[in-house]
């Protein structure tokens, strides 16, 4: 379909798909056999600047929203999950500071960020603390130095690689959620140290580790908002983000379904090829009908979210998108391996690791059951009092 996207946006699209295909597609394998995080690729996105999407333009980017963010993650998850995830979780680092970060902030860390020169991670995940965000145990105590943060962070994406992360502490356990701060730590401060790099079922490529923190003293200006923001925070750069989720199921879907394609129009059985047979046209037009399904969605959110000026309106269909794309993306990814048979379960073909990245899908930026929730939550607001 064509969704009338602007030159710009093509532009975006068009550059971010020559980068998966000519650099991207001959190496993926590779990656996920040898867990690497793709540095290459991610200079080459620098260079190119697809880093810059969604950052303002005063700060060194292109100045986009959040569908210029999904078409180029799209792109990328069409080919690689595993790259596609080290691009976004940048993005997502870096949208505290986007979002809520003093001018000062900005001037510091976006340029860099926009530029590819410096990768960002978000930091809110803790072993006691995944669906319940308003759990975390690491601390943030205010000195006349700064602040001491101590605890631990667990399964941050770009974990070790990044050097700019955006931390969720609380700063005043009594207050609950509205005890949590949210703050700018750079690699290197001294108390600040990783993890071993988590084997994973899929999205191998990406680095996954603990953060941990042993009287890490940060500056007070690296504070990000108020005290007491941080979980206003983390659900605003959410309800942001998670289409971005939305794209990386779509792009996936995508992939799957061209390789289930391609793969259907050259297998021959019992004398045709199987894309003749109308169980295999079936199973395609069911999986081509979720992914266009899954973008009209996305895209129609993203715009939405763009030019929506209550951001409060947006975390039920910002939810949706997440939902939705990503229970398509193992459901489509699945498929394909069902059309490709035993060869499918190999990983000489691509639709193996395809359904391997789809799951985490389902889980990371808030379980999909996590989802239903805000949907469900904001859908009793929305009929409260109504007949």
């Amino acid at each position: 379909m064509d969704y009338f996207l602007t030159p710009e946006q093509r532009m975006i699209q068009d550059l971010a798909r020559k980068i998966a295909v000519e650099k991207v597609m001959s190496v993926r394998a590779e990656l996920d056999e040898k867990e690497e995080f793709p540095w290459e690729i991610m200079r080459i996105c620098g260079e190119a600047g697809l880093f810059g999407v969604s950052i303002p333009e005063e700060y060194g980017g292109f100045g986009g929203g959040v569908l210029e963010n999904c078409l180029a993650v799209e792109e990328l998850s069409r080919v690689c999950m595993g790259v596609s995830v080290s691009y976004a979780g940048s993005g997502l680092g870096a949208h505290p500071i986007m979002l809520y970060g003093t001018p000062e902030q900005k001037r510091k860390y976006l340029p860099d960020i926009a530029k590819g020169k410096r990768l960002a991670a978000f930091g809110l995940t803790e072993a006691d603390a995944g669906s319940d965000a308003g759990a975390i145990r690491t601390t943030a105590t205010r000195t006349e130095k700064g602040y001491l943060l101590n605890g631990t962070k667990q399964w941050i994406t770009n974990g070790g690689e990044a050097e700019i992360y955006s931390i969720i502490a609380m700063t005043d356990r009594s207050k609950g959620p509205r005890g949590a701060s949210a703050f700018i730590v750079e690699k290197g401060t001294p108390g600040f140290s990783f993890g071993k790099k988590e084997k994973k079922m899929g999205i191998r490529a990406s680095a996954t580790r603990e953060l941990i923190f042993q009287d890490c003293l940060i500056p007070k200006e690296n504070l990000i908002g108020k005290e007491g923001m941080g979980f206003i925070i983390t659900m605003r750069t959410f309800d942001r983000t998670r289409p971005g989720v939305g794209a990386q199921g779509v792009g996936l879907a995508q992939g799957a379904l061209d390789e289930a394609v391609r793969y259907a129009r050259e297998r021959e059985q019992f004398g045709k090829k199987i894309i003749s047979f109308q169980a295999v046209q079936h199973i395609l037009a069911d999986m081509a009908t979720q992914v266009e399904a899954a973008r009209a969605l996305v895209y129609s959110v993203a715009r939405y979210i763009d030019q929506s000026e209550n951001p409060k309106e947006i975390s039920k269909v910002s939810g949706m998108t997440k939902l939705f794309a990503s229970d398509v993306a193992m459901r489509v990814t699945t498929d394909a391996v069902q059309i490709f048979g035993g060869y499918g379960y190999m990983r000489e073909y691509p639709v193996e690791k395809m359904m391997r990245d789809a799951k985490i899908l389902q889980i990371y930026e808030g379980t999909n059951q996590i989802q239903r929730n805000v949907i469900g939550q904001e859908l009793i607001k929305e009929y409260a009092g109504k007949k």
